[in-house]
C-alpha cells in the first residue's frame, strides 16, 4: 500500500473582484507557480503586465498571514498553489452607426495564492558569496619637491626699470626750447635816402 503523503500546513490569500481578466492574470501566475516566496515576490516586482501588481499584493498578504498567524519565516514559504478563477462580467454598451450599440465586456476575476512550508530540500539555497578580499594598500609615491621660484626682482629687471623711469618722465617734463626772437629790421641811413631822391629829381 502507497503511504499517504502528510498533508501540509497552507496559508491562504484571495483578491477578489479584480479588475482584470482572468486569462491575464493566469499569464502572470504561472510564473510564480512552485518557486520559493522571496524569489516569487521579486519576479512579480519585474513583471512588465498590469495584474502582476494585483498578484504582488496577494502574494505579500499570504506572506504577512504566514508570519503573522501561523508564526512561519518568509525564508521557508513556497507558492503551493496560485489561480484566478472568473469573476462577474459588467455589461456596457457603445453607440455606433445607424443607431446600432457594441457591447463592452468589463472582465473581473477572483485571485488566490496559497503558501505552503517547505520541506528540506526543496527550497535551493544559492551558497553564499566569499568575502571579498581586502585590496592590498598602495604605498604613496614620494612627491617631487616643488621648483624653488626666481625672485620678482632678478626675474624681470627691465620692466622695473622701465616702471621706474616712466613716472620721472612724467614728472618732469623737459622744457622747451625758446624760439629765437626775430631781429628787428637794420634802419637805413638817411644819406642813402637823400642820395635816391636827388637821382629821381635829375631824371626828372
Amino acid at each position: 500500500m502507497a503511504v499517504a503523503e502528510q498533508e501540509r500546513e497552507t496559508v491562504r490569500a484571495q483578491a477578489r473582484y479584480v479588475r482584470c481578466s482572468a486569462r491575464k492574470a493566469r499569464l502572470v501566475l504561472e510564473h510564480i507557480r512552485g518557486k520559493p516566496a522571496v524569489e516569487a515576490r521579486s519576479i512579480l516586482a519585474f513583471q512588465p503586465r498590469a495584474a502582476a501588481r494585483d498578484a504582488g499584493k496577494v502574494l505579500a498578504s499570504a506572506i504577512a498571514n504566514a508570519e503573522n498567524n501561523a508564526g512561519h519565516d518568509e525564508d521557508d514559504l513556497i507558492v503551493w498553489a496560485a489561480y484566478a478563477d472568473e469573476g462577474p462580467t459588467l455589461k456596457r454598451w457603445r453607440a455606433r452607426a445607424r443607431g446600432r450599440v457594441n457591447r463592452i465586456r468589463k472582465r473581473t476575476c477572483h485571485i488566490t495564492i496559497t503558501l505552503a512550508v517547505a520541506q528540506p530540500g526543496e527550497i535551493k539555497r544559492r551558497p553564499a558569496r566569499p568575502a571579498p578580499e581586502p585590496e592590498p594598500e598602495e604605498t604613496p609615491k614620494p612627491r617631487r619637491k616643488p621648483r624653488a621660484k626666481k625672485p620678482a626682482a632678478e626675474a624681470a629687471p627691465p620692466a622695473e626699470a622701465d616702471a621706474t623711469t616712466e613716472p620721472e618722465a612724467a614728472a618732469e617734463p623737459e622744457p622747451e626750447a625758446a624760439e629765437p626772437e626775430a631781429e628787428p629790421e637794420a634802419a637805413q641811413p638817411e644819406s642813402d635816402t637823400e642820395a635816391d631822391k636827388e637821382a629821381t629829381e635829375d631824371g626828372a
